[in-house]
């Protein structure tokens, strides 16, 4: 064996690689996976009111994290 058969090896190899990455490209063009590249970083970056004016716990509901609340065990 001389250093040329190794080709018999790499060269089917690499275009069934270059075939299995053409598919897993087409799959994620089909399935939406580009259609949005910028509305993840901007929802990150957008001030949400809402959850800011939301108590932590409801009235009567002890906060388990808050050492003042916590019970005793029984």
């Amino acid at each position: 064996m001389d250093g040329m058969d190794i080709l018999y090896l790499l060269v089917p190899l690499s275009v069934v690689l270059v075939f299995l990455i053409g598919v897993v490209f087409w799959w994620s063009l089909r399935n939406g996976q580009f259609e949005d590249l910028e509305g993840e970083g901007f929802r990150i970056l957008m001030d949400d009111d809402k959850a800011a004016s939301r108590p932590c716990a409801e009235e009567g509901s002890a906060n388990p994290f808050d050492p003042d609340q916590r019970q005793p065990p029984p």
